[in-house]
């Protein structure tokens, strides 16, 4: 099963543990958390669905390519990573 966590400086603003869920794809894990924490879609989704401008997901260790759908596969052993995107220079 793929585990999901949530960085520390996201959990400060919204209570994310990491769990392991059931998906082959980013989309069906994240749903599988949202299903649990509703909180948590509205913190790294937009109204679109896509993820937003200012958050990021990693798929053992690679950025997701879809931000639209979650569409990348994941496997049973993949690890999640959100975290918060930073900026500026």
């Amino acid at each position: 099963m793929p585990t999901v966590a949530f960085t520390e400086n996201i959990q400060r603003h919204i209570a994310c543990p990491t769990v392991q869920v059931e998906g082959a794809t980013v989309y069906e894990a994240m749903r599988s958390v949202f299903e649990a924490n509703p909180l948590a879609r509205g913190y790294l989704l937009d109204d679109r669905g896509a993820v937003r401008k200012h958050m990021v997901i990693f798929v053992d260790g690679e950025g997701v390519k879809d931000r639209d759908r979650l569409s990348d596969p994941v496997s049973t052993d993949s690890e999640i990573y959100v975290m918060q995107a930073l900026s500026g220079g």
